[in-house]
């Protein structure tokens, strides 16, 4: 018998049947067509088979929805399984239709670009000091590229010869395989994707399509930038090959250690040792800043050391934005160490006349101990 037969009217369903009607009428045939009970009868056997067939389809939502859209045609691959889209088969195989079912999920991820890959991307690590970050800056790199061949223009045939189209794949670029029920995509072997293959090469790329170059470049690097700021030079990169778009550069910034400012964002930190008497007494010092002005800081009278002081919009600035972080200088204040015989007389006389009351904080705390002593001992 014809295997050509609906695969509704196989199962003596209808075509909106549900699935326990499906199994139920499969059930029923398959016994009554089983080639135990019907021997040596051909059509019997040909009948079971195709009922097997009939219900492996339907019983199946995914392959149900493909044969009520396309029939048998959804199962078919160029004319028979297990073949690709090589040698003159068209795109119209199961992995569209279910594409146009399903979407990508059961299309089998193919990608509409064809042709050469892209080139590959570059990164560069460049060291900047901290005073090109705050001004902003130019800086001249040279990289090692492969670059697009002159001699043929990227094309990676002789000048004066043409590509030709790729047989095995049809100029597609990708080669399919049924592997069971879905379809397996692949770069074609012998076109390596480019849909075209090179019968006389080069002499200068030997058909790549592009040479190693080096190149020198100019980097504008804007204000505010800070470690691992990265800024991408586009179409820098690797050509891509036998004339496909070049990929781009990267260029990841790191910043050198200063010699007085850390800095984190757009805020600028700096350690100011200054004088005991100076931190008793108040006064003023002045910090260079990135900008090229000095900013004077004043300091009140009793600071203690670790004390921050702000100076507003003395900071780095705002990338890509308006205004300037802040400067913080945090006070050390410094005991003294080389004393001459006049100071250490000086210091001798003012110790005489301390009460306890002009350093509160010491003061407190060895009251405390002594209170904690009196306890112990009680």
């Amino acid at each position: 018998m014809s295997l050509d037969i609906d695969y509704y009217e196989l199962l003596e369903c209808e075509r909106g049947a549900d699935d326990a009607t499906l199994k139920a009428s499969y059930r029923k045939l398959a016994m009554k067509y089983h080639p135990d009970k019907n021997p040596g009868c051909g059509d019997s056997e040909a009948r079971f088979k195709a009922i097997n067939e009939a219900y492996d389809c339907l019983k199946d939502p995914q392959k149900r929805a493909a044969y009520d859209r396309f029939g048998k045609a959804a199962f078919q691959n160029g004319g028979g399984p297990g073949g690709g889209f090589g040698g003159g088969a068209e795109f119209g195989d199961i992995g569209d239709i279910f594409e146009s079912i399903f979407g990508s999920a059961f299309g089998g991820g193919r990608q509409q670009q064809r042709g050469p890959a892209r080139g590959a991307d570059l990164r560069y690590d460049m060291e900047i000091r901290l005073e090109d970050a705050f001004a902003g800056c130019s800086r001249e790199i040279q990289v090692d590229v492969a670059a697009r061949c002159d001699a043929c223009d990227g094309s990676g045939a002789k000048p004066g010869t043409a590509t030709h189209r790729c047989t095995t794949c049809n100029g597609h670029g990708k080669v399919r395989a049924q592997q069971g029920f879905f379809m397996v995509e692949r770069t074609c072997p012998h076109c390596q994707g480019s849909g075209e293959v090179i019968t006389d090469p080069c002499g200068t790329c030997h058909g790549e399509g592009r040479v190693d170059r080096r190149k020198t470049l100019t980097v504008e690097i804007p204000p505010g930038v800070d470690e691992g700021t990265r800024i991408r030079l586009q179409g820098e990169g690797e050509s891509g090959a036998r004339g496909a778009a070049a990929g781009d550069l990267y260029i990841f910034l790191h910043m050198a250690r200063h010699k007085l400012f850390e800095r984190e964002g757009t805020t600028l930190f700096t350690r100011a040792p200054i004088s005991f008497t100076t931190a008793a007494l108040g006064g003023c010092i002045t910090i260079p800043g990135l900008d090229g002005r000095k900013h004077d800081i004043s300091i009140p009278a009793g600071i203690q050391s670790g004390k921050q002081l702000r100076q507003r919009g003395a900071g780095m600035p705002v990338l890509n934005g308006r205004g300037h972080g802040d400067l913080v200088v945090q006070i050390d204040v410094e005991t003294p160490t080389r004393l001459n015989a006049k100071q250490k007389e000086l210091l001798q006389a003012f110790r005489e006349t301390e009460t306890g009351e002009e350093c509160p904080a010491s003061q407190g705390f060895f009251g405390r101990l002594k209170e904690m002593w009196d306890d112990l001992t009680d």
